[in-house]
């Protein structure tokens, strides 16, 4: 709900305190409610408010209780208040107006270090206790708020964004190479296995899942939980794991929709989305309030060139979506004239740091901008949904039965699965042999697999050590996590690698420049933790694949988009397309980046030179899964950025 800043003096000198106006100075390029700061001699505090729910129109923040002598400043919205009630012993008629923050505080005062796992929600705050002379901080499990810091021995100071920590002295803008170094590594769209770091020397982030400490000039950093669940859930009749996943998903959405302006949602025809609008609008008819739909479609002049079991252009899966679900104010958007090219600079001055999602990036910081036009507080999305509510790979569900020699109902589920999905009833059998037993597989030739190439120069990934580290994390020389077992990877990428910390970080930063938050119930830490809790054969049944969530919409979903296994939207297959009026200037710039001797040192230059070559064939707009076309864009992005340094 704000962007946060303080300085902390481990000397003897006060505060200085235009350091914390510059601070706060740079922070006004954001929409603000209330811009508030509090100080003491070696303390300074800031908030840049905007009032996103009901509790916090008027909130005084940086908050500091006497009584206690705790102060805190938060950017927060806190999704387990009724349970914190309870547990912090919060009289009835003071419920309906405490804020998140001082729920925060209070939870500190009772659990102190532990405080942050009592949280749900998505939250950065830093807490100064007078007494003890420590400041604690914390982040949200997946990072959906940042806070970066700097320290040495006179100081810690920290903020919400960079830029604001860059303006203070002794502060320097410097290449952190470590950084680049894994970003380049990387084939896949995550940005570091280390989400302390970041790509300036000496300013660092808390990391997803952890909290820090700093005190007596001593700094801490502690993981204070874990996505992934040790025990299986164990129910008696597949309808209880139905009626679980309804209880705590409606929970999740319940618990989001808490605004006193407009909700807004993303849209696609699929399921993940289509279950966060359909039990949105379901807890929204209650109080008579419409829920706003924001759906991304290709431009007027695209001709669909995709298979017949792709669509590009989804409204006619999200139409049946809005007209069976009602309460619904839809909005399609074809952000006609913007592409993935034209858009770089703004993302990256909004993001700060270098992305690789170039196929998407246009239309998701459209659609804040489109929502935020409608006084829209909360947008809603599905964006983890693959790997929780939706998860459930039929393939590879059926190799591990095939694994466990379960022939017969290895058959019986082929059986159901073709008729779903139409074609011969064996057909996939190879292929889940070969997820089965993949050490028979790895002999066959990996001609056509689309893998993408590595851009790091290999000196530059020697310097800087950087497969060393990725191997740490589970990823080899590949780029990405080595082992092909799905269900391992989906622990690594939530437990080990924080995999969403990049498109978090996007989101953060795009909610205070558009005074809104964007809000992902699928990613709510009891939903990811009881998707992992259930048994994997809840996930694929009866010839369903992602069976757990198709028979918990029932009747809240149309049959025609949740039982839909033939036909899979594509967003993002007009990127291309979009990009040919400014195809000669990103060849041109390609160009450019492959000829500076300094850049060059980071990139590989076969690989930057090969794809250009494909390149100055033309764009063609049906290659929108081609690694080279996504290089070119990438290493564009990181051009610009690094030119930021000279």
């Amino acid at each position: 709900m704000s962007a946060i800043a303080g300085i902390f003096h481990l000397n003897d000198e006060p505060i200085n305190l235009e350091h914390g106006r510059r601070m706060m100075k740079e922070l006004e390029k954001y929409p603000a409610d209330d811009v508030q700061t509090w100080h003491s001699d070696k303390v300074f505090l800031g908030c840049h408010a905007q009032w996103i729910t009901p509790e916090s129109i008027g909130e005084k923040l940086p908050y500091y209780d006497e009584e206690r002598k705790l102060a805190i400043t938060a950017d927060a919205i806190i999704d387990n208040r009724e349970e914190l009630f309870e547990k912090l012993q919060i009289k009835k008629s003071k419920q309906r107006t405490i804020t998140d923050s001082e729920l925060i505080l209070l939870s500190y005062d009772k659990w102190g270090e532990d405080s942050p796992k009592y949280l749900i929600g998505d939250f950065a705050f830093m807490i100064w206790d007078e007494r003890e002379r420590k400041f604690l901080g914390a982040r949200d499990p997946s990072g959906l708020r940042t806070l970066y810091f700097f320290h040495d021995k006179f100081r810690f100071v920290f903020c919400t964004t960079i830029e604001p920590l860059l303006t203070l002295p002794n502060i320097k803008k410097q290449l952190n190479e470590n950084w680049l170094a894994e970003f380049l590594a990387i084939t896949v769209p995550v940005d570091t296995v280390d989400a302390f770091t970041t790509p300036y020397c000496n300013i660092n982030q808390i990391p997803p899942f952890h909290s820090v400490t700093f005190q007596k000039g001593k700094f801490s950093l502690t993981k204070y939980g874990n996505f992934n669940v040790e025990k299986k859930l164990n129910f008696r009749h597949d309808y209880e794991y139905v009626e679980a996943f309804q209880e705590i998903f409606q929970k999740a959405v319940k618990s989001r929709l808490r605004t006193h302006l407009n909700i807004g949602s993303h849209l696609s025809g699929g399921l993940d989305s289509g279950t966060v609008v359909g039990y949105a609008a379901k807890e929204l008819k209650k109080e008579n309030k419409l829920l706003n739909t924001y759906s991304y479609i290709p431009p007027k002049d695209f001709i669909d060139y995709t298979h017949k079991g792709l669509m590009p252009d989804e409204r006619p899966f999200i139409k049946k979506t809005v007209e069976f679900v009602g309460g619904i104010t839809d909005h399609y958007c074809d952000y006609d004239g913007i592409s993935s090219y034209t858009e770089i600079d703004d993302i990256l001055d909004v993001n700060e740091m270098p992305y690789k999602f170039v196929e998407n990036s246009f239309w998701l910081s459209g659609t804040f901008k489109k929502a935020s036009e409608n006084n829209v507080g909360i947008l809603l999305n599905g964006d983890t949904g693959n790997s929780t509510i939706s998860w459930g790979q039929a393939l590879y569900y059926y190799a591990i039965l095939l694994k466990r020699l379960k022939w017969i109902e290895l058959i019986q589920e082929l059986n159901q699965y073709s008729r779903n999905i139409g074609g011969a009833r064996f057909r996939s059998l190879p292929r889940i042999a070969e997820i089965a037993f993949p050490f028979f597989s790895k002999f066959k030739s990996d001609k056509g697999i689309n893998w993408n190439p590595k851009v790091i120069d290999l000196a530059f990934a020697q310097k800087t050590e950087v497969f060393n580290k990725l191997q740490r994390f589970g990823i080899d020389q590949s780029g990405w996590i080595a082992t092909p077992n799905l269900y391992e990877q989906r622990k690594i990428m939530f437990d080990k690698i924080s995999t969403f910390n990049s498109s978090s970080t996007l989101y953060s930063k795009l909610s205070l420049k558009y005074s809104l938050w964007k809000r992902d119930p699928t990613n709510d830490l009891r939903v990811v933790r009881f998707c992992f809790a259930v048994p994997e054969e809840q996930f694929v049944k009866n010839g369903l694949d992602r069976a757990l969530v198709r028979n918990s919409t029932k009747n809240i979903l149309p049959d025609e988009v949740r039982l839909n296994q033939r036909i899979r939207g594509v967003q993002g297959a007009d990127w291309i397309h979009r990009m040919i009026p400014h195809w000669d200037k990103l060849m041109e710039e390609a160009k450019l980046l492959s000829n500076d001797k300094k850049m060059m040192e980071f990139f590989d230059g076969n690989v930057i030179k090969s794809a250009i070559v494909k390149g100055e064939k033309g764009p063609f707009k049906e290659k929108v899964m081609d690694p080279d076309y996504k290089i070119l864009v990438r290493s564009i992005i990181v051009y610009r950025f690094l030119k930021k340094f000279n």
